[in-house]
């Protein structure tokens, strides 16, 4: 249970800057039956247990006379470096398959003229993740078990339906996409249906890994990082893209009515539901006291810090991704049928061989992203199922029935839709349209939670960062409720398939109206008084 903030005797000025920081106590640590195995009945479930938690060395674990744990100690980089590796893993879905081939379009068909949005759009995901973060190392908890206790069971299970719906969805562009890079460096003797099997048995890896430490994990993610940025940037070097263009692309904004498409696609792409899951439970690997006030802040300013470096990372691999094909495709014939499946050939073509064919290097790059992806899009899986239905079950158990939620449908539509490229293209345009639906019932959990003093002591958000927050939630739900609109407008035929999208529509919105005006803080206060307003109205 969490006992109330300590009160301390300060000065107003010393009282307000504590406020910003004071949290209340923790609730009691336990093994993870997501980690260690089974748990028993009456035991609480954690992202860690406390054997797999990695210590912070400068952490005091014995109260010292003298120290004051309510200010937060000068800057470290041991410390930095022992807080580094969550960023990295979250930072993972910026670089999976369905972005690199968001980046490949937008390059090939807005050139260099999107370079603005990319940036701008990684600064918002940026945001969201932090705020992910904070609620982690917080409150001890990740999104998905606060979201099971603070919400009703019935809400709940359609939160956890809708997440594992987002997860399935990513998965399989990430297992599809692993599939064509290892169809491309086997020179085609590997079928795509092939290269599926071979990228599931990453569950496995993952179960491997996890045995030695979570360190080793992330170093793995890091050599994974490491040779997507080698690949593109090697691309990068090859192509040899206009310097002045691409730096009048990032600072001076520029849309067309020719590339709205690809610019919704640009921001859509910036949040994906299940990794604002995963981060909040990525930041409980490091053991903290909740109750050291000054150690929280601590965190939360290491994990700020290796958040932003990692995202700018995966920012300059897109960057690289982008440019390319903005070189080499943009205003040609083919830029408008470029995709994941023969982006390969058409670089071969414009490109050539060289030292090492660049066909090669974008399959090594392509298959380091879709791997890495599909094993986070594991781990978030198996938290997102442990949080929500609070499973007891052995790690090997949980991490095969969400990989098999994922790889089952990928292998049919790997069969169905391994006729044609362009069957490859369609399918790819209704999981992007299937990820869009769910991002509202990511963001709005987070947001609501990480302003409520309940749950965040006043570690919880201000009104300004909050009135932010929910700005830029607002514009990526409804430039992806742009994409939704252009894509069922085009796509939808038949009065009864109408029929079921406009019911299906209306109860979409009834559940998002529901999450925000139950979730406290701003904006559901804002929302009940016009509610209200709107009843009397229409009383009188």
């Amino acid at each position: 249970m969490s006992s109330p903030p300590q009160q301390e005797n300060t000065s107003p000025d010393s009282k307000d800057e504590e406020s910003r920081h004071l949290l209340t106590a923790p609730l009691p640590q336990s093994t993870s039956p997501l980690i260690n195995g089974d748990a028993d009945d009456g035991e609480e479930e954690f992202a860690y247990g406390s054997g797999e938690k990695i210590h912070v060395v400068e952490f005091d674990s014995v109260p010292i006379d003298g120290v004051d744990y309510s200010t937060v100690p000068p800057f470290s980089w041991k410390k930095l470096w022992q807080f580094t590796g969550p960023g990295f893993l979250m930072s993972i879905a910026f670089l999976d398959p369905g972005n690199l081939e968001g980046d490949l379009q937008a390059g090939a068909i807005a050139g260099y003229s999107l370079l603005w949005l990319l940036l701008w759009a990684t600064v918002m995901g940026l945001m969201i993740q932090l705020l992910s973060a904070r609620i982690g190392v917080a409150t001890g908890r990740h999104l998905a078990e606060l979201c099971r206790e603070e919400y009703p069971r019935w809400a709940g299970l359609l939160l956890w339906f809708m997440a594992e719906v987002a997860l399935i969805g990513a998965d399989i562009q990430e297992v599809i996409g692993s599939a064509i890079a290892i169809k491309i460096l086997s020179r085609g003797v590997l079928p795509l249906w092939a290269g599926v099997l071979i990228t599931a048995s990453d569950c496995f890896l993952l179960l491997v890994l996890e045995n030695y430490g979570i360190r080793k994990l992330e170093a793995v993610f890091a050599v994974l990082i490491s040779t997507m940025a080698l690949s593109f940037a090697w691309m990068f070097g090859d192509a040899k893209p206009n310097g002045k263009e691409l730096l009048a692309g990032l600072l001076i904004p520029k849309l067309s009515s020719r590339t709205v498409r690809q610019a919704v696609g640009v921001v859509g792409c910036v949040i994906m539901p299940h990794n604002v899951f995963l981060h909040s439970a990525l930041v409980q690997s490091r053991e903290i006291d909740l109750k050291k006030k000054g150690q929280v802040q601590e965190a939360l300013n290491y994990y700020s810090i290796e958040s932003s470096f990692a995202l700018l990372i995966s920012f300059m691999i897109n960057l690289f991704v982008t440019t390319v094909f903005a070189k080499g495709f943009y205003g040609s014939e083919q830029a408008g049928s470029l995709g994941l499946v023969n982006a390969g050939q058409f670089l071969q073509d414009k490109y050539g061989g060289g030292l090492f064919p660049i066909l090669y290097i974008w399959g090594i790059g392509l298959l380091a992203a879709g791997q890495s992806s599909t094993i986070t899009g594991t781990y978030a899986g198996q938290f997102i199922m442990g949080g929500f239905l609070d499973l007891r079950l052995k790690k090997w158990l949980r991490a095969l029935i969400t990989r098999s939620c994922a790889i089952v449908p990928t292998i049919i539509v790997a069969l169905i839709f391994n006729r044609s490229e362009s069957s490859l293209d369609v399918l790819n345009e209704w999981l992007n349209v299937l990820q869009s639906i769910q991002i509202p019932f990511a963001l709005i959990p987070l947001l609501t939670l990480v302003s409520k003093e309940d749950i965040m002591g006043t570690f919880k958000i201000g009104p300004t960062l909050e009135r932010v927050a929910w700005t830029i939630a607002v514009l990526v739900m409804v430039i992806n409720g742009y994409l939704l609109l252009d894509f069922f407008v085009s796509e939808v035929n038949g009065l009864l398939f109408a029929f079921l999208v406009c019911a299906g529509t209306a109860g979409y919105i009834a559940f998002i109206l529901y999450l925000i005006s139950h979730g406290g803080g701003n904006v559901a206060n804002w929302f009940n008084l016009l509610r209200t307003k709107g009843y009397s109205y229409a009383g009188q």
